[in-house]
C-alpha cells in the first residue's frame, strides 16, 4: 500500500510528500464513513520510510531494510475524518534519531497550511528481517 504521491523536499532530517488518496473512495485505510484521521500516523509513517530510503541510497546503501513501527506518542488529531477534504495533503516528518537498530520520527500532515494531525513514531530495524 502506498498512500503517497509525490516527494516535494528532503534533505538529512527532513521529507516532506503529499498526497491526494485521502479523497479516493478505494482508499484501503477508508472505512464506512470515511478515512478517519486516525489513519494519517500511516501517513507519516509512509514518509519516515521514504526519507529512510531516500538517505539509504544517497549513502549508496542497495536494497531495503524492513522496519516495524514500535510505537506512536502524542498524536494529537485536529479534524475527524480526512476523505471530504479537496486538493491533497502535505506530509512532513523529520528524523530525530536514527541508528542501525531503528529510528524516531516526528510527523505532521496539513491540509492548505492548516494542522490535520501530529505525532511521533519509532521504527526498529529487526536483526532477522535482513
Amino acid at each position: 500500500m502506498c498512500l503517497l504521491d509525490a516527494v516535494l523536499a528532503w534533505d538529512e532530517r527532513t521529507i516532506h510528500a503529499t498526497s491526494a488518496g485521502h479523497a479516493r473512495t478505494d482508499n484501503p485505510l477508508r472505512g464506512a464513513h470515511g478515512l478517519h484521521a486516525v489513519h494519517l500516523a500511516e501517513y507519516g509513517a509512509q514518509a519516515m520510510a521514504v526519507h529512510g530510503a531516500l538517505l539509504a541510497r544517497a549513502r549508496g546503501r542497495v536494497g531495503m531494510r524492513a522496519g516495524r513501527l514500535v510505537s506512536l506518542r502524542e498524536v494529537q488529531l485536529h479534524e475527524e475524518y480526512v476523505d471530504r477534504l479537496d486538493g491533497h495533503l502535505d506530509v512532513h516528518a523529520e528524523c530525530l534519531y536514527a541508528d542501525d537498530g531503528g529510528a524516531q520520527y516526528a510527523s505532521r500532515v496539513e491540509h492548505r497550511g492548516r494542522l490535520l494531525a501530529s505525532g511521533r513514531a519509532a521504527v526498529i530495524h529487526p536483526a532477522d528481517a535482513g
